[in-house]
């Protein structure tokens, strides 16, 4: 079935908008014009993510959002669910794969946070369906990441500091990434630029709601999370494709601060000037692409780094330790951090406290974490009922010299004794610290610990290394082959 498209918009005689030139940059950038490092950090956010969402399998939500997926896609599509063998559609499986990234809250993370769940999967599932060159979803993850980083600069952030405190904003969420989601669905399409601006548009018309704070707010929190990773990866894929059918998007909806998406999307800030500055010469994502070591929120990770130390250094038994204080990100004094209710994994995801405890239970980092063993462990809980959380007085003033740092303190009491340590900079993220950097060595060792037991060992060093030579895959279905247990598929 054909649609006839609307004319093309009349550009003559005047300034292209942001949408424009953003559709413009998402079209015109080769993979062949990639700078090294923006090759290298979106190889290496493709291998996590594959390894996140094969950790993920089995995890109650991850499993509910397979079941939606085949409800949504059917289970015979040109798509797969990775890390099951169930094939539906390509809407379907970008659903189902964003979710299977960020169940265990393992994924990578940029500014304005979460990232990759809303943006990789859309193109990852449609490059599949298409049979498209590795070289082409290496520019779409490159792209999209670096429009989400960039866009997320001119709204309000997380950590903003106002009169010294770090103050979060009363309206928060990610939803400000699902341009850079519609544009990687877009590249993978090869949509011309008049359509990707379409897609743009259309995307920023009926872009989700920012509703993390009342996430924050509200505890026990929902299970679907800060914001349900399926849902936004399925609207960029909607936005892209009803661009792709003829459907026009509003140009002019990132021009426009009084009725446009800075408005209706809740931000206080708007400063639109770093979505276009230097565009499409300049990469500014990867210095601030982090990598988690650990299934919890970032927020906790230096932490983790300091107590995990001081416990397999001194070899301390989870049932000798008489308590654990821990310092740290000022602003998460807020319900849904400082719950003690664990009723499953997500739960424990976020809880300060359960964080500690099975940080220092001496349980390799990772899905094994995210158990319900794990999870309800009672020598767990036990700890954590003697663990406490504090602001450390200091990380405001370290965020506002560094943005990268996340001061924090830890102090164990074992044995009639107390050890303590501090950290400026969590594993995982680039610093002036070399050791938190996360090698591409440490990066293939946390995907190989995902994978465990689900990818023949076999499959798992061929994926490593097809991501790693991407721009040399002539079809990307085939790492989605390699992507599959090694056992029977799913029904």
């Amino acid at each position: 079935m054909s649609f006839e498209r609307r004319s093309p918009r009349a550009k003559e005689h005047r300034v292209p908008t942001i949408v424009e030139k953003l559709a413009e940059f998402a079209t015109s950038t080769t993979a062949e014009s990639l700078p090294p490092e923006v090759v290298r950090e979106s190889k290496r956010i493709l291998l996590d993510s594959f390894g996140c969402a094969v950790a993920s399998v089995g995890e109650a939500g991850a499993e509910r959002a397979i079941s939606y997926a085949q409800t949504l896609g059917g289970s015979a599509g040109d798509a797969s669910i990775i890390g099951t063998g169930v094939r539906t559609s390509a809407p379907a499986a970008a659903f189902a794969n964003a979710e299977l990234i960020n169940a265990l809250d393992q994924d990578a993370v940029l500014p304005p946070g979460h990232v990759t769940p809303y943006v990789l999967p859309g193109a990852l599932a449609t490059a599949e369906a298409l049979h498209a060159p590795g070289s082409r979803l290496l520019k779409a993850i490159a792209v999209s990441h670096e429009m989400s980083f960039r866009i997320g600069k001119a709204t309000d952030y997380l950590r903003d500091i106002k009169d010294g405190v770090v103050t979060i904003p009363m309206v928060i969420g990610y939803s400000s990434t699902l341009f850079g989601g519609a544009a990687a669905v877009g590249i993978v399409k090869q949509l011309s630029a008049d359509t990707m601006a379409d897609a743009l548009g259309i995307m920023g018309s009926t872009m989700p709601t920012n509703t993390q704070r009342a996430w924050m707010m509200h505890a026990p929190a929902t299970s679907i999370k800060y914001q349900l990773a399926g849902g936004m990866a399925l609207s960029a894929v909607t936005a892209a494709n009803l661009a792709e059918l003829g459907h026009s998007g509003d140009c002019q909806i990132l021009d426009d601060r009084e009725y446009g998406f800075p408005q209706f999307i809740g931000t206080k800030r708007w400063e639109p000037a770093p979505i276009t500055d230097e565009l499409g010469t300049a990469w500014r994502f990867t210095p601030y692409q982090s990598f988690k070591p650990y299934p919890h929120c970032r927020v906790m990770h230096a932490i983790f780094d300091e107590l995990i130390d001081i416990v397999e250094d001194n070899d301390l038994r989870p049932d000798e330790i008489e308590s654990i204080d821990a310092w740290g990100e000022s602003f998460v004094m807020q319900p849904t951090w400082t719950n003690e209710t664990i009723r499953d994994a997500r739960d424990a995801e976020f809880s300060m406290t359960h964080g500690l405890a099975m940080a220092a239970s001496r349980v390799a980092p990772g899905r094994d974490w995210l158990t319900d063993d794990a999870v309800h462990n009672p020598a767990v809980l036990a700890l954590m009922a003697r663990s406490a959380f504090h602001p450390h007085p200091d990380h405001a003033a370290a965020l506002a010299a560094d943005p990268a740092s996340r001061r924090s303190r830890v102090e164990v009491r074992a044995r009639g004794q107390v050890w303590s340590g501090e950290r400026n900079y969590p594993k995982g993220s680039p610093s002036a610290e070399a050791w938190s950097y996360m090698t591409d060595d440490e990066l293939i060792a946390k995907f190989r610990h995902n994978v465990e037991g689900v990818l023949a060992d076999a499959d798992g060093d061929a994926l490593i290394d097809s991501v790693f030579h991407l721009e040399d895959v002539d079809d990307v279905s085939e790492l989605l082959r390699i992507a599959q247990p090694h056992a029977v598929a799913r029904s």
